[in-house]
């Protein structure tokens, strides 16, 4: 019988982005008797890390890519992360870095070790390192339909699509409630808008922002769940005036959030998205979702064409909130179904690490 394969996720770190959980997800949910996980980031910080060392699996805390300059001291330095994924006899290495680093392929290149990535999003700050990083790859794994014409013309030997998936048994369809965790407190006649995101500017909050200041009706309630420390969210916070208006701080658990919620928003204002996971967990609760129409949040809602909104326009997503609103009861829950169905049929979690395993198995060539 063949050895378990060996497989290391390399992530810069467990408290940034969505990418953590994905990572979080792959890992527990490998079939452990024909692979064998392990995780390398660059440091231990961020509340989801305790999540992921809860996991039992071995997690290196090493830095994995290294700066291109001083190229004097370049070999020196790679040489250390040739010799770090050699020791450990890894047999595929998967990064989730978002970066165009060439460093990490480089090493596992020289080191003997099948390298691949997931392009998370859809940014391409240095064309020239990221076709170089694509090149050094066994695959590339891309979240979107509308990453293949635009970045990897070239490169359709290596290109798989594997959308994002959901844990369905843990993210069920749930019924209204009107109590948050921390105590928030919504009357039946309330509309409860939230939206999950960390807080960033290609998040476009402020254009979901304006189209509540726009109903002006105190009834409707906005919850925007994610890290405010930042400058954007700093920003954000300090210029609402609006009471109705309530930020709450990132959520290890966001599914009470579903279930006080009438709407899920997700305001992409760039097409910088590669799939956000968020709305996918909100389908999931059956709850309907309404989104800009980028790359991304695109493929999320490509059967519900109607729950988009050009991006950067706060006058369409009022719009669709009254839209939304407007809908009788029986209305609101066949499209509550319809996009539950959705997420059963195309953005599962089973059927995301049936086709990872499956691509590490044609990597190797088993």
């Amino acid at each position: 019988m063949r050895n378990k394969i060996k497989i290391l996720y390399t992530i810069p770190n467990f408290d940034t982005a969505g990418s953590g959980k994905v990572v979080y997800d792959l890992v527990k949910g490998l079939d452990k008797d024909k692979f064998s996980p392990e995780i390398c980031c660059f440091h231990s910080k961020g509340a989801f890390f305790k999540e992921i060392s809860a996991l039992g699996v071995p997690i290196h805390i090493f830095k994995f890519t290294t700066n291109l300059q001083p190229y004097i001291t370049l070999v020196f330095r790679i040489f250390k992360i040739i010799s770090f994924f050699k020791k450990h006899k890894f047999d595929i290495i998967h990064s989730w870095h978002w970066s165009s680093d060439i460093t990490e392929p480089l090493a596992a290149k020289f080191a003997g070790i099948k390298w691949i990535y997931t392009k998370k999003s859809m940014s391409w700050g240095s064309p020239k390192k990221w076709k170089l990083r694509s090149k050094l790859s066994s695959k590339i794994l891309v979240l979107n339909s509308d990453m293949l014409p635009r970045y990897f013309k070239n490169q359709q030997d290596k290109i798989e699509l594997i959308y994002l998936g959901v844990d369905l048994k843990k993210y069920k369809p749930q019924k209204k409630i009107y109590t948050t965790p921390l105590g928030h407190e919504f009357a039946k006649k309330d509309f409860v808008i939230v939206t999950v995101a960390n807080l960033v500017p290609i998040k476009g909050i402020e254009y979901l922002i304006k189209a509540v200041n726009k109903i002006n009706d105190a009834s409707i309630k906005l919850l925007i769940v994610g890290n405010n420390k930042n400058k954007y969210g700093q920003t954000l916070l300090s210029e609402n005036t609006n009471p109705n208006i309530i930020f709450i701080d990132k959520q290890l658990d966001v599914r009470p959030y579903h279930a006080v919620s009438d709407v899920f928003v997700i305001p992409t204002k760039t097409s910088w998205e590669g799939l956000p996971v968020a709305p996918l967990e909100a389908m999931s609760a059956t709850r309907i979702v309404i989104g800009s129409n980028v790359e991304g949040v695109r493929e999320v809602l490509f059967n519900f064409k109607n729950c988009m909104f050009p991006p950067k326009d706060s006058q369409k997503i009022k719009e669709k909130i009254e839209w939304i609103r407007a809908m009788n009861t029986e209305e609101k829950e066949i499209l509550q179904h319809q996009m539950r169905k959705e997420i059963e049929k195309n953005f599962s979690l089973a059927v995301c690490i049936s086709k990872h395993e499956q691509i590490y198995f044609e990597t190797l060539s088993i």
